[in-house]
């Protein structure tokens, strides 16, 4: 049976990374999500295959949710949901701006909420599944947090909410959080230590982990790390 996955920010970076692996060798099906329609459709057009685009704006996550329930019933079950996408805006808590910071949240936190609650009752029903956030070592108040307010925040409450799912799903629905590391993309920057290439290694591990695989972790090349 094909497995289905839905990715997020899939049109460049890190997210484009993954697609990629995971409609390549892995064999998946992969849904493109981008915020522009014509973004998810041309990463689609580059995968080939089965793969395709969605329109998923992340700003307004329960329509966002409304969609990936929509594909969900298209494809017969989502089965790997990889929460990618993600903003930084700047400023510190003197500085940063409010409606930024709502954007963030809504973003980084709230429309991974929204797909998870979406996606994740059929994937218990059909009693498998794979949930991968992709966090930050500034959301670990174990690395004491970093970075602008408004994106530490957003994935310290992401990675909350992994611990949340994992604690409350069934456990065949596996869900965990990612620190990619420091990434050469546009948020990363062109001094960055890693390629998306080298980012998207571990989540793409989550996504297809092994039945005995781990959940309701926090990874980092594919060790865990404290929250």
């Amino acid at each position: 049976m094909i497995r289905t996955a839905l990715v997020t920010g899939a049109n460049r970076g890190i997210g484009l990374e993954i697609a990629r692996a995971l409609s390549g060798p892995a064999g998946i099906r992969v849904v493109a999500a981008a915020r522009r329609a014509a973004d998810a459709d041309a990463v689609a057009t580059e995968l080939g295959g089965d793969a395709v685009g969605a329109a998923l704006d992340l700003l307004h996550p329960f329509e966002a949710a409304r969609v990936a329930e929509r594909l969900d019933e298209r494809f017969g079950g989502i089965d790997i949901l990889v929460n990618n996408a993600g903003i930084m805006p700047a400023g510190g808590i003197l500085d940063a701006d409010l409606e930024d910071f709502q954007r963030c949240l809504a973003v980084n936190t709230v429309g991974p909420f929204a797909l998870i609650r979406a996606l994740a009752p059929r994937m218990q029903r059909r009693g498998r599944g794979r949930i991968v956030n992709v966090s930050s070592g500034w959301g670990s108040f174990a690395e004491r947090l970093g970075g602008p307010v408004a994106y530490s925040a957003s994935k310290a409450a992401l990675n909350a909410l992994t611990v949340s799912a994992a604690a409350e799903l069934d456990p065949a629905v596996k869900v965990n959080s990612v620190c990619p590391g420091w990434v050469r993309t546009r948020m990363g920057g062109p001094q960055a230590t890693r390629s998306p290439e080298e980012a998207a290694d571990t989540p793409v591990w989550l996504a297809t982990l092994a039945d005995d695989g781990p959940t309701g972790g926090f990874f980092r090349r594919r060790q865990p790390i404290p929250w």
